[in-house]
């Protein structure tokens, strides 16, 4: 069936094309759930652990009632329970759920209560669907487009995800990391020994910047998160793709900072998180970082 089914996107590139895009949009529509619920299970989690560290070790009766409140916590993950509007929690419908449709049918609003439906809902969709889709025009029929999409899915999830709480969870980047080197256990996208040495050098960098930074004004100016989103990177694209992804990470950070910055009325001493800057400038180099290079050679490096 698999190999039918190879043999019809070959013949009918439309179909793989609609077809990729179609998967990414419901993806995408997982996605929002993976970006809004995952803080909150890990911030619970977190409160729970320093709940059982506090308590009295000797005291047993008041453990074991901790410990039973605990358990007694309604379920929250990444499937139960089911999605609700915020405003008024009513549970959603099956086909209030299909990507991007949904949210246009019910013209942005909650069909209970009609509260507003914020329209980053669709536009993380439509961001998956495009990224999907985009991965397919450039590797075709492979394993390389499967590879690309969850390359692509994961540095979404990553960059919202640090927009909002400015945390990057090692679920997701730790699982980055080890799927950049399995991807590349054949060389898919970089040779192993570079992949290795990539996801090694990534996280060494950035540490030793933090350090720097650290000593010479006593403030943290980044996360560790950050280490290991630049290893994951490295991991999949090989420590030959780390300078161009820095480089990268500062423009887009520059120009992108100051515009978010500037729309939220904040000053230059506000916090922002690095990570999604990050994510951008992985993306761009994932595809783009030898004709950057190219260019650079040809335009800059005799001047």
């Amino acid at each position: 069936m698999f190999d039918n089914l190879i043999e019809v996107f070959n013949l009918y590139p439309a179909v793989f094309y609609i077809s990729a895009f179609v998967f990414s949009l419901l993806v995408g529509s997982f996605l929002n759930v993976v970006i809004y619920r995952l803080p909150i299970m890990l911030e619970r989690d977190w409160k729970n652990e320093c709940k059982l560290l506090l308590s009295d070790p000797l005291n047993e009766p008041d453990n074991d009632k901790i410990q039973q409140q605990i358990d007694q916590q309604p379920t929250f993950n990444l499937i139960k329970p089911n999605s609700s509007c915020p405003h008024c929690k009513t549970e959603l419908k099956p086909w209030h759920n299909i990507p991007l449709l949904s949210w246009l049918a019910l013209g942005g609003k909650c069909s209970h209560c009609k509260t507003a439906i914020s329209v980053r809902y669709p536009l993380i969709e439509l961001l998956t669907g495009l990224t999907g889709l985009f991965a397919a025009y450039q590797f075709g029929v492979s394993t390389l487009t499967l590879w690309a999409m969850l390359f692509s899915f994961i540095l979404i999830c990553l960059c919202f995800i640090d927009l909002d709480t400015m945390l990057l969870p090692d679920q997701l980047t730790l699982g980055l990391i080890w799927l950049g080197l399995m991807a590349n256990l054949n060389g898919l996208f970089a040779a192993l020994p570079d992949a290795v040495i990539g996801a090694v050098a990534g996280y060494s960098v950035l540490w030793i910047i933090f350090q720097g930074f650290k000593l010479l004004t006593g403030k943290e100016g980044m996360g560790f998160g950050d280490f290991k989103l630049l290893a994951a990177l490295g991991a999949w694209m090989g420590w030959q793709a780390l300078l161009v992804i820095i480089l990268l990470s500062s423009v887009v950070g520059a120009v992108l900072g100051l515009i978010l910055l500037k729309l939220q009325n904040k000053n230059s001493q506000t916090a922002i998180p690095f990570g999604p800057y990050l994510a951008v400038a992985g993306f761009i180099a994932f595809y783009w970082r030898q004709d950057i290079i190219e260019y650079y050679l040809q335009n800059w490096v005799y001047l």
